[in-house]
């Protein structure tokens, strides 16, 4: 799904890449290297073991054109940690976003709002509310903006995870 493309022009295109790795270490250092020694930008990066094994599977998000994307994946293929490459064309993903924001806000707004890109309240102190919102990254990016009028304290977003379809 690549909603991004608008972004871009006609040549370039966002790419959703999955790569299986060993989970030792250096390992994610090595892959970030190999992006920036060649200098290619890495729009998302997130990773996680995989349940019941020795392997962490590592969602990147890039942009390029087809041979910087083919250029990309030939590259990881080649490191000796790196057990599988998946291009993904059809995918579901998901980017989640924490923001926090001050008890003196609507607290209902915030709520309505947050619901809206399915997220709720997921902290309130007496200082403080934090919210959270799991969707698209395009509209997790329009929640930020909607968000903003409400004056954040801080924003943390997860990065992309996808699976195929």
């Amino acid at each position: 799904m690549n909603n991004f493309n608008h972004y871009y022009d006609s040549e370039t295109t966002r790419q959703v890449i999955s790569v299986v790795v060993m989970n030792e270490h250096n390992v994610l250092s090595r892959i970030v290297g190999l992006f920036s020694a060649r200098g290619y930008n890495i729009d998302s990066l997130t990773v996680a073991p995989m349940e019941g094994s020795e392997y962490s599977r590592m969602t990147i998000v890039t942009t390029g054109d087809k041979r910087v994307i083919d250029q990309i994946v030939k590259q990881l293929n080649k490191l000796i940690p790196v057990l599988k490459v998946n291009e993904h064309r059809n995918v579901v993903e998901k980017d989640t976003v924490l923001m926090k924001f001050s008890i003196e806000n609507n607290l209902s707004d915030i709520d309505v709002i947050a619901r809206a890109y399915h997220g709720s309240i997921q902290n309130v102190t007496d200082e403080a509310i934090i919210v959270s919102a799991t969707d698209s990254s395009m509209r997790i990016m329009n929640f930020i903006k909607v968000m903003q009028k409400f004056n954040p304290l801080e924003v943390v977003r997860s990065g992309i995870v996808a699976m195929e379809r």
